[in-house]
Order: structure tokens, then sequence, then C-alpha cells
């Protein structure tokens, strides 16, 4: 293989390049630690929908995988010296030749992770920047500092990194569609009874024109209510809309993402009427579990009037906080989890640092301050006092493929599906560490159950608990339990 390196390098450096000489030296300097493919991801998340979005990340994370591991155990494990530049003509060398050992290649490394990491959620992005990656990959070789072997090796540890990412945290093309009970709700082909409260601010960045025109052109007599902050909190113009909707027998539709949905529930349950659900936000958790990817999905699920029932995760204050001023609140309700812990606090974080320097990043940040900061919270559940880094409830059992929950296969089974990351000795450390290697459910520190109820009690006086994305400060003691195939939502059948 040596041989062969130096003759491909040799004939690389006599051939002319007329119009590659200025150009892909250029290239491969733009990708040195990565800064190329986190551009173009911060692009995709910024310009695309939700699809991209999960390709940008996903590739993000790949690359990033890639990158340590041939930093830290392959360019260790073989120290193999750079090409001699003096075959290659000057007008290619790079104006800082790299300092660390030749093979692999962590460009072609870096390149491929991102684009086969991208390409498990979007082939589409992965077509239009493969030959973005290729060039820089070549470009590693016109530039003298790398062999062939070097590139190719770094392009096969690359591609293994984003399968590896996916084992962690699987791509929803991985699980097959849920199954859940059918129901049959009104068909309204042309929109006539619907009232649709569309929330702009959704999102990675506000929407207004392109929902509100594909509403108007599928369903051309449904009411389309733009929601601003003027007219008063969201949740009284969803109830207003819902009143209306089922003085008129209608439906109530909601465009925005996983809060926006989840501000409707308490009106719809009141009101008693079906939901159509129009995907608006940055994940649209829930709209995605019931196979609504677009506006066009809701729409057509509306016109043949095909629908399922749907089981509401209810949060029950059984013991306020002194000094809060009521005696009783109002239940609260999730469609996707309940969490108490570090998750809230991550959430906090991110709504906090995202408007200055975008979601991605204030993710990673949260997540390393919390390694570095967070204590266990300290409560009861059932009774039974517990030292817990997270708790962790869905509405309905998801499966799960390597550590994270993945999708749900049924939005009506009755179960909360519960999971406990507990503190202790190391726990930090032996949670992160037996995450990576894929073996979470196996170790002592965490704990999962599939109930109808818990009772959690004795919360700390701090504490706070997200559900759908929302933080709020938690009662000291609270009842999660289910009101089972309580909401009528309208899906697209499975053709």
């Amino acid at each position: 293989m040596s041989v062969v390196d130096r003759s491909v390098v040799e004939r690389v450096a006599a051939r002319s390049w007329p119009g590659a000489e200025p150009v892909l030296p250029r290239l491969s300097t733009s990708a040195n630690r990565g800064l190329l493919w986190f551009g173009i991801a911060a692009g995709m998340w910024a310009v695309g929908g939700v699809r991209s979005r999960r390709a940008a990340i996903r590739g993000a994370a790949s690359l990033a995988l890639a990158s340590a591991t041939v930093n830290t155990l392959g360019k260790a494990a073989v120290r193999r010296e750079h090409p001699m530049l003096d075959a290659v003509p000057v007008i290619r060398h790079l104006a800082r030749q790299p300092v660390t050992t030749s093979f692999p290649s962590g460009h072609a490394a870096s390149a491929a992770a991102f684009i086969a990491g991208a390409a498990l959620e979007s082939p589409r992005w992965a077509v239009a920047l493969l030959p973005v990656a290729a060039f820089v990959a070549i470009s590693r070789v016109q530039t003298g500092v790398h062999y062939p072997s070097d590139v190719l090796v770094g392009a096969a540890l690359g591609v293994s990194a984003a399968y590896a990412v996916r084992g962690l945290v699987p791509s929803r093309s991985q699980m097959p569609a849920p199954a859940r009970p059918r129901i049959d709700a009104p068909a309204l082909p042309d929109g006539e009874g619907l009232i649709v409260v569309v929330n702009p601010s959704s999102g990675a960045q506000p929407q207004f024109m392109d929902p509100v025109w594909q509403l108007k052109t599928a369903l051309p007599r449904a009411e389309v209510v733009l929601y601003e902050h003027d007219a008063g909190p969201l949740p009284q113009v969803l109830a207003d809309a819902a009143r209306e909707a089922a003085g008129r027998g209608g439906v109530l539709g909601v465009c925005g993402g996983d809060g926006t949905i989840n501000a409707a529930v308490a009106p719809v349950l009141k009101f008693r009427v079906p939901l159509v659900v129009l995907p608006g936000g940055t994940f649209n958790h829930f709209a995605a579990d019931l196979g609504v990817n677009t506006i066009a999905d809701a729409c057509a699920a509306l016109a043949a009037g095909t629908a399922v029932r749907a089981d509401v995760g209810r949060v029950k204050t059984l013991r306020q906080r002194e000094g809060s001023g009521t005696s009783r609140a109002e239940p609260a309700y999730f469609l996707n989890t309940f969490s108490l812990g570090v998750y809230p606090e991550l959430v906090r974080l991110r709504e906090r640092w995202s408007p200055r320097i975008g979601g991605p990043p204030a993710t990673l940040l949260g997540i390393v301050h919390i390694l570095r900061t967070a204590r266990p919270l300290r409560a009861a559940v059932n009774s039974k006092r517990h030292s817990m880094w997270l708790l962790f409830a869905g509405n309905g059992a998801y499966r799960s493929m390597g550590v994270a929950p993945a999708r749900r296969h049924d939005l009506a089974d009755g179960l909360l599906d519960v999971r406990i990351a507990h503190g202790g000795h190391f726990a930090r450390t032996r949670l992160l560490a037996t995450a990576l290697v894929g073996g979470f459910a196996k170790t002592r520190l965490y704990a999962a159950a599939r109930p109808t109820r818990l009772l959690i009690s004795d919360l700390p006086q701090d504490a706070h608990m997200a559900y759908d994305g929302e933080v709020v400060p938690a009662p000291s003691a609270l009842l999660l339990d289910k009101l089972t195939e309580a909401l009528t939502v309208y899906r697209p059948t499975a053709d």
C-alpha cells in the first residue's frame, strides 16, 4: 500500500489542475476543525424544515464522534509521516501545514461523517453536499498533506461514526409506524367547520405566510386565526376557538410546536371537539408519532375523516408550596413527556442562551454546564425516597433503540413509561459511560417501569418540572396518571 500511495501522490503532484489550483487549497483550509461543516449545519438549521434540522444535528454529532475517534485513537495508533511536499507545486501548499500525524485523515473522516449522518435523516441534503465532501477529501491529496489510504480510511471511520450515532440515538425511519385504535371523525374536504389557530412564533424562526397559504389553498372554507400576542394569552385564544368550533359541530386545528399543541389540550377536552395537529414547530414530536409530518398530511386526514384515539397524561397537584397563594391548582396535561431533575434545567438553559447563540450550541453548552454543576434531586416516588438525576414519564410506552426513547408503539395504551436515573457514588460518570456503550438499561443506576399512575412527593422548594417542553415550578407533591383515549385526533391512513 505504501508503494501505491506514493505512486498516486506523485501522479497527482505532476498533473495540472488549472481550475482547482486556487480553489481546493482554500476549501481544504475552510474544513479545519470542522468549521465548514458546522457552518453548513447552521445554514441547514436556519433555512430548512424539521427534517433538515434533524439532519443538521445528526451530521454534527457524527462529525464530533468521528473527530474524537480519529484524533485520539487513530492518529495515536499509527504514527505515519505526511508525504514530502517537494514535488507539489507551491500554489497548492497550505498556509499552515498539519502538525498531527498523517493516518487517518481527519478532514476526510469529518466530511464523510457529516454527509453520512445527514443522509440518515435527509438523503436530499446528502446528495446536495456530497460533491463538497468529495472535493474536501480530494484536496487533502491534491495539496500533498495526505496519502490516498489516509483519506479512504478516514472516510470509512467517518461513515462508521455516523452509524454509531444512529445506534445510540435512532432515526425515526428505523422505527415502524405505530399502531393505534382508529375512530371515525367528521370529514371536512374543504375545511367547512374547521377553526385553525396558527402560532407564527413556533419553531426555530418565525413563520407567517407559508402555513396560512397552505391552509387557505388546501382548505379554502376553513377559518384561520393568526395568533398575535396582543390578542391575549394563547390558551385563552385556543379556548375561544374550541368553544366556537364546538358550537358549529366542527373541529379545532392547531398549527405550532409541541408547546402550542399542549396548550390546546385543556380546551379540546373541555368542549369535546376533535383536534387536527398541523406541524409548525422545531421537532413536532406528537405530530411525528401520529404520522403527520407536513401540513398536507393533516389536510389529507381531515378530508378523509380518518382519526385515532389518544391518551392524555395528567399532572395533578396534591400539595402546593407554602406561600403560593392558592390551595388548589388545575391539572396540567402532557401529550409527550413529563420530567423532573436535570432535563427541566437543560430546557431553561437552552431557552436562555439560544436567542444569542442558536439552538444546537445552546443545547450542547447546557449539557456541559449540567454535567459540571448539577446535583441529584431528592424526592419520594410512591412514598419511597430516592436520589435521582432524572425522572422521565412518557405518555405511553416508548420503543427504545440504543439509549434513547425513540417512538411510541401506541398512543392509547393506558400506560406511563417511567424511567429513573438514580444518584449515587460516581453516578454521573457511570451513567455517561454506560450510555455511550449502549447498555443503559443494564445498570443498577437506572430503573424503568410502566405503571398507570405515579405519586411524587417531598419535592424541594426550587424543583421545576417540564412537560411537552414547557418548564414551570413544581408543587411539593403531585400525581401522574392518564386520561385514557380522551383525545380524538386526525391522522392520515398508513398508505
